[in-house]
């Protein structure tokens, strides 16, 4: 039976709005992140990918979020019942973050060594001595050329490449259960980007670590992920292995996705677009949240948001289609 490290039940984000209305970005969402099991989150801008994430680490306080309901079960234990002072022992020692953009991440006024240095003496207890040393080797470990030089160099120093493998070092200064990847690629150019993924499949492997990726590159989800979760509009629409997403996508909206994938085989076919835009969280209409722009559309489908039915071998996927009605 797999051992389920990290547990999402039904977790529900919500921000103010004007006008006294609440935003909900992250509404239902349910997953589970298994034991050195990485798991992709993907969906359009705005589908609630990064708030799920900042949610995990209770950390959407800072924009204003709250959460409204739901479990986070990492390890058995409720992160929802702990104090703000447990969570910060959980946040970069047992779970860390890599976010998409290491120059808003990191002090522009630190050099480098010292950010990771800290962050190390923040949750182990160790000399300063050993801790620098630490740097040293984890710098090293994600292959930053003359280590010891870059320690003193300050972030504006270093090449995008560069600071984002100093945020994976810094990431994996605690030796973390899990590490949360939150388009950990965008900023860099495509040579830099392979060899960033390529890197945390490496560490992945050899620190033995669970890794969320976040991400819109579905090229990148087939190569590095065993599980897969798609998100619409702050929901879940499909939740299943890679190979079943890739192979048979049960959502229309996934099986836009992956009909969006240019064809390299024929470079002159024209690329599939999904139509519409992704619907205002403001102005959210009864019914499933694609029908708007859904090929498959049927009036069921306007009168009521589907259930997460599972209709193969423990997939899931919140469609009228796999409804009895629909039948």
């Amino acid at each position: 039976m797999e051992t389920k490290l990290l547990d999402v039940q039904g977790l529900r984000t919500g921000f103010p709005s004007t006008g006294g209305k609440m935003i909900v970005p992250v509404d239902g969402v349910s997953f589970h992140v298994g034991e050195r099991e990485t798991l992709a989150i993907v969906g359009e801008s705005g589908c609630g990918k990064s708030v799920t994430a900042l949610s995990v680490l209770q950390l959407v306080a800072k924009g204003g979020g709250t959460i409204l309901g739901g479990k986070i079960l990492f390890r058995g234990e409720n992160l929802l019942d702990y104090s703000p002072k447990q969570m910060q022992r959980i946040r970069g020692n047992r779970i860390s973050m890599i976010f998409q953009e290491p120059m808003t991440s990191l002090n522009p006024l630190m050099k480098v060594g010292d950010q990771i240095r800290e962050a190390i003496l923040l949750h182990i207890q160790m000399s300063e001595e050993d801790a620098s040393s630490r740097t040293l080797n984890l710098l090293q470990m994600v292959e930053i050329p003359s280590a010891k030089e870059r320690m003193n160099q300050f972030p504006h120093e270093l090449s995008g490449g560069m600071r984002q493998r100093v945020m994976i070092a810094m990431a994996l200064a605690c030796d973390p259960d899990l590490v949360i990847a939150d388009e950990p690629t965008t900023a860099l150019d495509v040579t830099i980007q392979a060899q960033i993924l390529e890197l945390l499949a490496k560490l992945k492997q050899e620190v033995g670590m669970s890794v969320i990726l976040i991400t819109h590159d579905l090229g990148v989800v087939a190569e590095v992920a065993q599980n897969v979760l798609v998100m619409y509009a702050g929901t879940v629409v499909e939740y299943a292995g890679v190979k079943d997403i890739f192979q048979n996508p049960l959502h229309p909206y996934t099986s836009g996705l992956m009909r969006s994938l240019p064809n390299l085989e024929n470079t002159d076919e024209e690329l599939y677009i999904i139509n519409g835009t992704v619907p205002n969280l403001l102005e959210l209409h009864s019914g499933c949240r694609f029908a708007p722009r859904c090929e498959l559309v049927r009036d069921i489908c306007r009168q009521k948001e589907p259930e997460l039915y599972e209709p193969d071998g423990g997939r899931k996927v919140r469609c009228c289609r796999y409804s009895a009605e629909w039948r």
